[in-house]
């Protein structure tokens, strides 16, 4: 099993940026999937942007869509997420998960999941 591990979180003022990484043990190939999820008190695991690297087609929330970017480094094996104008509602655990086939923003249908990185958002 695919092995993921965020990093990159921390503490931003409202309005700034940060950027999270997620590194795989091994290459992502062509027919998988991923994702990043955020989870916040009270609230379900919300899918905030994915990608199929076999085409490279993005999906993201509509919550994020203009401010949140997804890419990848191949060589490197890593996921990252730009996050930019962030929110007070941007604060929450962040999670990085993949799984086969194409993309959708459906926690239940990851298989591998990373332990989370924490994003916190003052004013």
């Amino acid at each position: 099993q695919v092995q993921l591990v965020e990093s990159g979180g921390g503490s931003v003022q409202a309005g700034g940026s940060l950027r999270l990484s997620c590194e795989a043990s091994g290459f992502i190939h062509r027919s998988n999937s991923m994702a990043w999820f955020r989870q916040s008190p009270g609230k379900g695991r919300e899918g905030v942007a994915g990608t199929y690297f076999g085409n490279g087609s993005t999906v993201y929330a509509d919550s994020v869509k203009g401010r949140f970017t997804i890419s990848q480094d191949n060589d490197k094996n890593t996921l990252y997420q730009q996050l930019n104008s962030m929110k007070a509602e941007d604060a929450a655990m962040y999670f990085c998960a993949a799984k086969s086939g194409g993309v959708f923003l459906g926690a239940r249908y990851y298989t591998s999941w990373g332990q989370g990185s924490e994003v916190t958002v003052s004013s």
